[in-house]
Order: C-alpha cells, then sequence, then structure tokens
C-alpha cells in the first residue's frame, strides 16, 4: 500500500499534467478516512479538482466528512457557493451542523440560501439545540414501524429504504403519535416468523435520550449498555432522531481531546493545520499565566537566599522536587479527571478519592524520597541533607496527591470543566509547596546542614 506521501506526490503529477481519469480511479481506490493527509498538501485549485471528481464518484460529501475540522476552511476556499451548498445538501444533519459551524459568517447565509428548504428547515431545528448536545448529532433518518406491522412488512420497508439510510441497527416501533414504544434488533426482526408482529418483538422502554442531554452524557449510556444506536426523543417522548454508535466514537474522540488540550492549557480550536498566528493568539495566555506562577515559585525561593548561599547543595536538589512532585499530581489528576468524565465519581464520594490519592502519593513519595535521601548522601556526604530531601519529598507528593484530586472535584462542584486549567494549577502549586517545604525545612536544620 502507498504511504499518504507517495499517494500524493502521483496525484499532483497526474493533476499537473491533465490525466483526469487517471487521477479519478486512483481517488476511487482511496477510503475517505485516508484522504486527509493527501488533501493537506494540495492547493486550492488542486482541491476544486479533486472535489469535482469525487463529485462524479459521489463521494465529495462523504470525503469531506472524514478530514479535520480545521481543515474545512482550506477546502471552503477552493469552493464556489453553489458548489459547497451541494455538497453540505448530501450530509446527514450532524455532519451537515458541524460542517455550517466552520463556514465563515461572511459566507454562511449565502452558502445556506442555496440549500433545499427541506434541508434548511431541518438545520434551522438542530440550532436550535444547544451545542454539543444530542440534538446537535442526531441523525433525523431512521425507520420507525408500528406495531401492528408484521416482521415480513418490516423487512419490506427495510428494503423500499434501500441505501438511504447510513445505518440500521435498530428500528423503532410508535404510535401514531410518533411516541417511542419500543425497539426492535435486527437481528430479532430477521429470526422471526414472517408473520410475527413488531409489537410482540419489540424491547419495550428502551434506552433513549433527551434532545437536549449532554453529547458526553450519550457517550456514556452507548458505552454502559453496549448499544449501536440510542434513540433521541423529546419532552413528550416522541423519537425525533438517532444517535449511531460511529457519531459516538466521534464525540469520544472529540470529548478525549478536549480533555487532554485543556489539560496542557491549550484551546480545543488549537490544531496542527491552524496558521500560526492563531496558535499564538491562543496559546499567550496559558503561557502568560504559568510565567506569573513561576515567578510566585522564584519569589518563594528568593525568601530562602541566604540559606542557599549558605548550603549551595540545596540548589542541587529542587529540580528533584519539583519533578517529582509534579508528576505525582498530574497522575492523580489524570485519574481523577477520566473518573469524573466517565461518571465513575461523584462530589459526594470524593472524599475517599482524594484520601485514596494522598495515600498513594505518600508512599511513593516515601519510597522515592528514601532512594534520594540516600543519594544525596552518598553524593554531599551528609546525612541531615538526606533528611531534608526525604521529608521533603514525602510531603510534597502527599500534597500533590491531594491537589491532583480535589482540584478537579471542586471544578466539577462548581459546574466547571474538570480539566480547564487543571494542570497548570496542580503542578504551579505543587512546585510553590514543594520548594517552600524543602527550603524551609532546610533553614530549620540549617546549623546541621553547616
Amino acid at each position: 500500500m502507498a504511504t499518504p506521501q507517495e499517494t500524493l506526490r502521483i496525484l499532483r503529477r497526474l493533476l499537473a499534467t491533465g490525466v483526469s481519469s487517471r487521477a479519478e480511479r486512483l481517488l476511487a481506490r482511496i477510503h475517505p478516512a485516508d484522504l486527509g493527509p493527501v488533501f493537506s498538501g494540495l492547493t486550492p485549485p488542486e482541491i476544486r479538482t479533486v472535489v469535482e471528481l469525487l463529485f462524479r464518484q459521489r463521494r465529495a460529501a462523504s470525503t469531506l466528512t472524514e478530514l479535520p475540522a480545521e481543515m474545512l476552511p482550506m477546502v471552503f476556499e477552493a469552493l464556489g457557493d453553489e458548489r459547497l451548498a451541494q455538497v453540505i445538501a448530501r450530509l446527514e444533519l450532524d455532519d451537515m451542523v458541524e460542517m455550517v459551524e466552520w463556514l465563515p459568517e461572511e459566507r454562511r447565509e449565502r452558502v445556506l440560501a442555496l440549500l433545499p428548504e427541506y434541508k434548511l428547515a431541518e438545520l434551522r431545528q438542530a440550532e436550535l439545540y444547544p451545542p454539543a448536545s444530542a440534538g446537535r448529532v442526531m441523525t433525523t433518518r431512521f425507520l420507525a414501524l408500528h406495531e401492528d406491522m408484521t416482521a415480513q412488512e418490516a423487512i419490506d420497508r427495510i428494503r423500499e429504504a434501500g441505501e438511504d439510510f447510513e445505518a440500521i441497527f435498530y428500528l423503532y416501533v410508535t404510535d401514531e403519535k410518533g411516541h417511542l414504544r419500543g425497539v426492535v434488533p435486527i437481528r430479532r426482526l430477521v429470526a422471526a416468523g414472517a408473520q410475527r408482529r413488531c409489537g410482540e418483538l419489540m424491547i419495550e422502554d428502551p434506552v433513549s435520550v433527551g434532545a437536549h442531554a449532554d453529547q458526553e452524557e450519550v457517550a456514556q449510556i452507548v458505552a454502559r449498555y453496549n448499544l449501536l444506536a440510542v434513540p433521541v426523543v423529546d419532552a413528550d417522548d416522541r423519537i425525533l432522531g438517532v444517535i449511531t454508535v460511529d457519531d459516538v466514537i466521534d464525540v469520544i474522540t472529540e470529548e478525549a481531546t478536549e480533555d487532554m488540550y485543556n489539560l496542557a492549557g491549550l484551546s480545543e480550536e488549537d490544531r496542527v493545520f491552524r496558521p500560526a498566528r492563531e496558535s499564538v493568539r491562543r496559546r499567550l495566555p496559558w503561557m502568560l499565566l504559568n510565567l506569573a506562577a513561576a515567578f510566585v515559585a522564584a519569589w518563594v525561593i528568593g525568601l530562602f537566599e541566604r540559606t542557599l548561599e549558605q548550603i549551595v547543595a540545596l540548589a542541587f536538589f529542587m529540580p528533584v522536587v519539583a519533578g517529582m512532585g509534579g508528576n505525582s499530581g498530574i497522575q492523580a489528576l489524570t485519574v481523577i479527571t477520566r473518573a469524573i468524565a466517565l461518571g465513575e465519581i461523584e462530589f459526594s464520594s470524593g472524599l475517599r478519592a482524594v484520601g485514596k490519592e494522598m495515600s498513594v502519593s505518600l508512599v511513593i513519595g516515601m519510597a522515592t524520597g528514601a532512594v534520594s535521601g540516600a543519594l544525596a548522601y552518598l553524593w554531599q556526604g551528609s546525612p541531615y541533607l538526606g533528611l531534608v530531601l526525604f521529608v521533603t519529598m514525602m510531603l510534597t507528593m502527599a500534597v500533590a496527591g491531594i491537589l491532583g484530586a480535589a482540584v478537579p472535584l471542586l471544578l466539577k462542584a462548581m459546574n466547571q470543566d474538570p480539566a480547564v486549567g487543571s494542570g497548570v494549577v496542580v503542578t504551579n502549586l505543587t512546585d510553590i509547596f514543594g520548594f517552600a517545604s524543602f527550603l524551609g525545612i532546610g533553614t530549620l536544620l540549617l546549623d546541621r546542614l553547616l
């Protein structure tokens, strides 16, 4: 199999020589999910040509949905309003909502005005739901059956639908007013006798989510009950749409990316293909916050200037204290943030989790502190220096465990994202405490150290 770089090189050569038929055949052999790296290396005129070739294959819409979201503006610039509207009109509702969100505001209304009326109505309805809610990620194309239909009639209904539906995992049984009554798995339908009624085959009171439910909550429900799809209902239990497992995977990826970025003090919009000036604008505030915290730590060190002048060896081990304490805090933070994200822990049960993380960090601090103290003694020949390092690492890592567990829980209790800024807060507070305790204990034992 050719690498993306080789594919890009061949495709560009074919486009440059005008051999569009061979370029079209090459694109036909590439899965839409593998075209992202290829698109990133194309110029706007080449992107326009490739999209036209994909239109011939009826793959333009499916390909654009597979591209990294930050690449969409580059593709939009290469396409006219009419062609872009044609692409959007072929998308499922959830993909259409996401793509429209990436449209520049100055083009959005022009492009939307070119959409078919029913597509525009679907989009406007989805936009009424909060961002990152079930109503934004659901698809409105699903098969609903009446409970009096036979299994054979239901199978005929699936055949009539043909390829109009992206994936059919379950059939949903509704009454005359559209209220969700039950769900019929495809396997149960196929195995049933031709004259069995859907009302007899259905699973009553199926798991469902409200349209305003957070997408992360939906992902947790799908994972908890091992579902392939989950219906979305309104306040009167009328089915509005369906969220399939592929959409849930996208949600999990998005939420994991968001948490990972937040822990590092990054904006979720800061992606690899974003312009450098935007990355600078998004990262600089956090780095300035880090700088301010670093100066606080430097100020704490400055309070013990006389101690450091007399015992220069203390400066040798300050990076050890800061590094080990920071690592311990991040480990506890990662465990607790994951538990919160998966719904495994609430604030009411958080005290036990904080105690557990403190105990783990304390034991690890004692073990690593003993090793560090012994090495400090062998290096500097001072047992008291080894004692200072041992006690400091034990205390610092215990405090780091407490902070790593408590900070995300407190943010969650205040209805804030537990991942936002937690890493910055925990590491900087741990550094400040570590320096203060290390140099403070060293000052108390200054006579012994001298």
